[in-house]
């Protein structure tokens, strides 16, 4: 029996999820990160692989047949030669890069994808200033770092973990601007999402009871698997992740770019994942409420009524879509002396955010949106659907797959994954 095991990475936790020849998933666990600094740091990233792989039974986990990992787009950092990191990794939406901005726009052709305070392009130009820098022999996002845990080589990555790196998605290479540069030696190769980079290593084998022919594929983003998952195939369906943060992917025939706007595309064979990221979401709502709270006075709302609170929900200054603004004040004010309707006020400011992001990528030429699929957390709140589907205008249909069931298809379909879908 051949199983598959998919890892996803992101800001509040990691999961796994094993699927079967049939995508039926077998076995499943959670990870929470702590809130302390130290549990999204490599350390804590590598307990929460080993913890998760400890959870599957031993008699699954001798049946894996391949691995595919996912984690949070542009969260990077830079590693010695054996794999350590000789640094702090600069998360997601980490935007301490602003500051090269200006050498970022002398390199980057106008209005390229990675012309964004949070990209991993800027974040990697903030780190040449670092005294650790000439250290550096491989630059890595999160989900090649945490692959390499797995299969022990270095400096390999994805084409969609690489958009906002700079790699050509539609050439499939790095621009010859980016190779010229003089650290371009700390780049990695890139590999399409799913492909096979080789066995566990014989030391993870032994000790997780894995298979020694096991194979660890090229990874893809949180947002791209959750997109996976979610099994839309047509142009104009999109998924909706509403995590920590709220990201949007639209499925076009017509691929959509304008970093002034935050937008990007991924390759998805012959068609373009377009879409964009969002710091509001569901980590500003923790902010204030506990889940309960959350649940208990959701069901107080009635979603059929607009909230005349306009707010802006942030948990520190900026964004990156639908506004591209790395100082972008939050807007919390006023608060209401009603939990209920601080509440409502939140949900139908997120869900007015999310409205101008589809509205703004079929402005810019993406195809229109018929329906949208909702992961991640926030899909589970009703009253939240009802009151985006007022926003929204098309079906909202909520999702129970999770991105590490993305993923593990991802690591099902392995490298005939990309060429069914026409790579």
């Amino acid at each position: 029996m051949n199983l598959y095991l998919g890892f996803d990475f992101g800001t509040s936790g990691a999961r796994s999820v094993v699927i079967n020849n049939e995508a039926s998933i077998l076995a499943k666990a959670d990870y929470a990160f702590e809130a302390s600094q130290s549990e999204v740091m490599p350390t804590g990233w590598q307990t929460a692989l080993f913890c998760l792989i400890e959870q599957i039974p031993l008699e699954v986990r001798q049946e894996i047949r391949a691995i595919a990992i996912d984690g949070t787009s542009s969260t990077v950092l830079l590693c010695d030669a054996v794999g350590n990191p000789i640094d702090a990794p600069l998360l997601y939406n980490d935007a301490r890069s602003v500051a090269v901005m200006d050498r970022v726009r002398a390199i980057a052709p106008p209005n390229h994808t990675v012309l964004s305070a949070t990209s991993s392009l800027a974040k990697l130009l903030w780190m040449t200033q670092l005294p650790s820098f000439n250290k550096a022999r491989y630059f890595l996002h999160q989900a090649d770092w945490i692959a390499f845990l797995l299969h022990g080589q270095l400096g390999i990555s994805d084409y969609h973990n690489a958009l906002k790196l700079g790699y050509d998605i539609e050439q499939l290479c790095y621009p010859a601007w980016l190779t010229q540069l003089p650290w371009a030696d700390l780049l990695p190769k890139i590999l399409v999402p799913g492909t096979p980079i080789g066995e566990v290593t014989a030391e993870i084998a032994q000790r997780f009871g894995l298979r020694r022919d096991c194979l660890v594929c090229a990874g893809t983003t949180d947002s791209i698997a959750a997109f996976l998952a979610s099994g839309a195939r047509s142009p104009g369906e999109a998924v909706t992740s509403l995590g920590s943060t709220l990201v949007l992917k639209l499925l076009s025939h017509t691929r959509v770019e304008d970093a002034k706007y935050g937008i990007y595309s991924h390759r998805l064979g012959d068609l373009w994942l377009t879409g964009g990221a969002s710091n509001t979401g569901g980590a500003v709502l923790r902010q204030f409420f506990t889940q309960t709270q959350l649940e208990e006075l959701s069901e107080q709302i009635d979603g059929s009524k607009a909230s005349q609170l306009d707010y802006y929900p942030l948990l520190q200054p900026g964004d990156r879509f639908p506004i591209n603004d790395s100082q972008l004040p939050p807007r919390l004010e006023p608060r209401p002396d009603e939990p209920v309707e601080f509440l409502h006020g939140l949900l139908e400011s997120i869900a007015r955010i999310e409205a101008r992001g589809y509205h703004l990528l079929q402005q810019l030429g993406a195809t229109p949106l018929t329906c949208v699929y909702t992961s991640g957390g926030g899909a589970k709140n009703l009253v939240w659907a009802r009151i985006r589907e007022r926003h929204l205008q098309v079906p909202i249909i909520s999702l129970h797959a999770t991105a590490a069931y993305g993923t593990a298809l991802l690591a099902m379909r392995s490298n005939s994954f990309c060429k069914k879908l026409g790579d």
